[in-house]
């Protein structure tokens, strides 16, 4: 089991297919190779919309059971998050992400003009910095991130991105201006992951959910649910080869996941949180 000093960046690619990350990461598909990463399949909830699938991220809860059912629910989650366990059990959150994972586990509604940097020790999220515009930039966001780690040092950093997605929107999942975004993100990845596993850090890069090639999702095609999951660092080594016959994780052991990542008990309210291994790897 992790100690309680241990620290995790998880990375959301928001709109990111399975089957792009595995075509376009040249520099996370080169760790996996060399053995410095895993790569494994996750299936997302349904339904495969980003607002509902920030909160199975983070609390580890269906739909059905949180209450955020659609991107226009927009209120403060009801779960106890990952946030909220790491900031209980003494250890620093922070954030650099779209201001709807403030109003899940902040506060709601996300005013942009007080909202966009927040810094108070008393909210799940301790330190954050949030951008409330899907096209800004990537680059912008990962600096943001970067900023957060250098000045607070979080135990739990959580850095979610939206050109991906953004992308796939104007111009579908199949077009060359979200591969594009795929490639730019993985470059962006390949200069800050070196030094974040130089210090120590277990690492989660994934995504919340897919895209079509029409530029929609939501619904139950693959090219809408299945994404990656990158684990770098000795996180690789909490996935374990064990009585898993499918090849794609639900998306509901990523918070458990997270958990166990950080050293924390997983609630009995996080679905998935009793189960002990994980897939090691999936066939590309």
């Amino acid at each position: 089991m992790p100690s309680a000093t241990a620290k995790l960046i998880v990375v959301v690619l928001d709109g990111l297919r399975y089957d792009a990350a595995r075509k376009y990461m040249g520099y996370m598909e080169h760790l996996a190779e060399q053995g410095e990463a895993i790569c494994v399949r996750v299936r997302s909830e349904l339904p495969s919309l980003s607002r509902p699938l920030y909160e199975v991220l983070l609390t580890g809860t269906p739909a059905a059971k949180n209450g955020i059912t659609a991107n226009h629910v927009a209120r403060l989650s009801r779960e106890r998050s990952v946030f909220r366990l790491a900031a209980d059990a003494g250890m620093r959150t922070a954030a650099a992400a779209y201001h709807w994972v403030s109003e899940l586990y902040n506060a709601a509604p996300f005013n942009p003009l007080s909202d966009r940097h927040q810094h108070d020790e008393e909210k799940p999220i301790q330190h954050g910095i949030f951008y409330f515009e899907d096209h800004y930039p990537d680059s912008h966001l990962f600096a943001d991130a970067e900023h957060l780690r250098r000045a607070h040092d979080p135990h739990f950093l959580y850095v979610h991105s939206m050109n991906i997605d953004d992308a796939g929107h104007k111009s579908g999942g199949e077009s060359a201006q979200y591969e594009r975004a795929v490639r730019a993100a993985d470059g962006m990845l390949a200069s800050l992951v070196p030094e974040w596993l130089a210090l120590g850090y277990r690492i989660l890069v994934t995504s919340d959910h897919g895209m079509s090639a029409s530029g929609q999702h939501g619904g139950t095609a693959a090219e809408e649910r299945s994404v990656p999951l990158y684990l770098l660092g000795d996180a690789r080594l909490l996935l374990q080869e064990a009585g898993v016959e499918a090849d794609a994780m639900p998306q509901l052991r990523m918070a458990p996941l997270m958990c166990r990542c950080l050293g924390i008990a997983p609630p009995a309210a996080m679905t998935g949180s009793a189960v002990v291994a994980f897939p090691a790897s999936v066939s590309s």
